[in-house]
């Protein structure tokens, strides 16, 4: 097992961000999956971090993933371009007040043209739809380049960073 030594960099917002992004294509949508299949989940997962080495959801068996992404408290937001799937964003709201952003990513082929800034205002309106008291995510080094300057240009501010040493 190859182990790396990589930054974890903590964001949260206090209050919503208000900018008005508009949609960079046509044929955007966002579909909220209430249930989805452990199949249809882990599909989207390595979709969108292969590329980043994610390996949180790929280390629960079968049983460990469906209690969480089939928990009501626990959304699955897929970005659709053209009626594929093109990315996800996926919110923890299972703690009071608070509400995690788990992951949050595109598809290979649709980075780089704007869809990620729209999509990522798209999911802080969704949260803060809910009115919690705080919304965070966490990041790290492996991650794309643009997603910590993408996460601080929509309004999130850091509040820890730390080193750590995982796998890939």
């Amino acid at each position: 097992m190859e182990m790396v030594d990589v930054t974890v960099f903590y964001l949260e917002m206090l209050s919503p961000s208000r900018r008005a992004i508009p949609a960079p294509r046509e044929a955007l949508s966002v579909r909220h999956m209430p249930s989805p299949t452990v199949e249809e989940y882990r599909h989207l997962y390595n979709a969108v971090g292969r590329d980043y080495h994610w390996l949180s959801r790929r280390k629960l068996s079968d049983e460990e993933l469906a209690a969480v992404i089939q928990n009501p408290r626990n959304e699955l937001h897929v970005l659709n371009f053209e009626g594929t799937p093109a990315g996800f964003a996926e919110l923890d709201r299972r703690q009071p007040d608070e509400i995690e952003l788990v992951q949050f990513g595109l598809t290979r082929e649709l980075i780089g043209q704007g869809l990620g800034k729209w999509f990522l205002q798209w999911t802080i309106d969704q949260a803060w739809s809910y009115q919690p008291r705080r919304f965070w995510l966490h990041t790290c080094t492996l991650d794309h380049p643009a997603a910590l300057p993408n996460y601080l240009n929509a309004g999130f501010v850091l509040y820890r960073e730390e080193g750590i040493r995982r796998e890939l």
